[in-house]
């Protein structure tokens, strides 16, 4: 494992500092709110939820299937940093555009995000790839940490003042809250492409054996892909860490992207979520830290368990909320352990992957990421369904309904006990992975 760098590991850190805008300003915040009212003026509530539905399945489907092949190519080339450039310059360009597209042109909002979605999942894999490079082993989990704890804070501190400028458009010299909000989108291209110039600067990959010609790396990537299904065969621990992974995510994915509209269900203002969102931003960042020293502490797999612990009580609680108050409170709850949970989980796997192929097998890890968020919906959405056609009022289908993603994170947590990092060592070290 790399020696410790400081520069480099604040330099690899700072794009998630760069890049959660996005998340933040644009996925979570400002995007599915002006596509309807906006972008889709004039169209019915219902086929603009469609397509933007269709927008985000389109982008995540692509980036899924591509990540592991990706990954390889990244790998035998020794290309992690090229990779990263291409989809960071994507994410940056069509984000940026999103200030150009105009009011009713839904098809070139639509295209514009989905290649600007690309862009951001895209490069999250070879950037989290990049973590062996920068991170020796016994540091991973404060590095894992510090990189989402500055996503929270980076990404926070864009939002709270993107939201500042709609909500005050004429202090900014805005003719309104649409200009501010187009603008917003430009704020993110900017401040996505300023602060990704250190990892590129200041962060070395380790160079491999390169075949002669660019067409040889494809190839030798596609090779590789195909070899390491078959080895997937004798990685256990691996496989069975990708499972629960995938569970106990899905019910973290589940609450990050239905948790605004089940506060709208059960009756909460707009104003009133959108400050919930800053809180667990800002709480995340001194917290996603925290969380990285308390894995070197007690051990990153237990540190693992009480997140999802208290995620599952997180869900038991909630349907009893009745005031902003409570849901700020579940905000404050859910921003202590939301980057714990995720810094932990990509230090672990980062741990029992081969080394020479991280970029592949976070392909895989990413390729998991976004097939998450599938199961957790579906159970709110039937499980509200199946009690509103007892007969129950609205409002009580919607609370019970959150209860069912506890059904994740016990699932989850129940396979991650079988999970031993020592074991996942060792079949690296079958493996021959020369860095151990």
């Amino acid at each position: 494992m790399p020696p410790t760098d400081k520069k480099a590991i604040f330099s690899w850190a700072m794009y998630d500092w760069a890049n959660s805008a996005f998340a933040t300003t644009v996925m979570a915040g400002f995007f599915p709110i002006f596509f309807k009212q906006f972008w889709s003026i004039g169209a019915d509530p219902t086929l603009s939820t469609a397509r933007l539905g269709l927008a985000n399945s389109l982008a995540g489907i692509t980036v899924a299937l591509c990540a592991p092949v990706l990954g390889a190519i990244a790998d035998k080339g020794s290309s992690k940093k090229k990779f990263l450039l291409f989809f960071a310059f994507m994410g940056v360009v069509m984000t940026a555009g999103l200030t150009l597209a105009s009011k009713g042109n839904w098809p070139a909002a639509a295209v514009l995000y989905v290649l600007a979605s690309i862009g951001f999942t895209g490069g999250n894999i070879f950037y989290d790839a990049l973590i062996v490079a920068v991170a020796p082993e016994k540091k991973m989990d404060v590095v894992s940490a510090l990189g989402f704890a500055l996503g929270y804070l980076g990404g926070g501190i864009l939002f709270a003042l993107n939201v500042w400028m709609t909500l005050s458009p004429g202090a900014f010299g805005f003719a309104g809250p649409a200009q501010a909000v187009r603008f917003s989108f430009l704020t993110v291209g900017i401040w996505w492409a300023v602060f990704s110039v250190p990892v590129f600067l200041f962060v070395e990959e380790p160079r491999g054996t390169r075949p002669a010609s660019e067409i040889n790396v494809v190839q030798a990537g596609i090779q590789e892909l195909m070899n390491t299904f078959q080895e997937i065969r004798g990685l256990k621990t691996i496989f069975l860490f990708l499972l629960a992974y995938w569970l106990y995510i899905d019910g973290v994915d589940t609450i990050i992207r239905m948790a605004l509209d089940y506060g709208i269900s059960i009756g909460l203002q707009t104003n009133d979520l959108i400050v919930a969102l800053l809180i667990t931003q800002f709480v995340g960042f001194p917290s996603a830290v925290a969380y990285g020293f308390l894995g070197e502490q007690i051990g990153t797999k237990p540190a693992i368990f009480l997140a999802i612990a208290i995620y599952l009580c997180v869900t038991l609680w909630a349907p009893f909320m009745e005031t902003s108050r409570e849901f700020y409170f579940l905000a404050v709850v859910v921003g202590l352990v939301q980057g714990g949970i995720q810094a932990l989980s990509r230090s672990f796997y980062a741990r029992i992957i081969p080394t020479q192929k991280s970029a592949e097998y976070f392909g895989f890890y990413n390729m998991i990421g976004k097939f998450s968020a599938i199961i957790g919906p579906g159970l709110m959405g039937g499980v509200g369904l199946a009690v509103r056609s007892m007969g129950y009022c609205s409002d009580t289908a919607s609370r019970i309904s959150i209860t069912a993603v506890s059904l994740l994170f016990v699932a989850g947590g129940i396979v991650l006990f079988f999970v031993s990092q020592e074991k996942g060592k060792q079949e690296r070290i079958g493996l021959s992975d020369p860095q151990i």
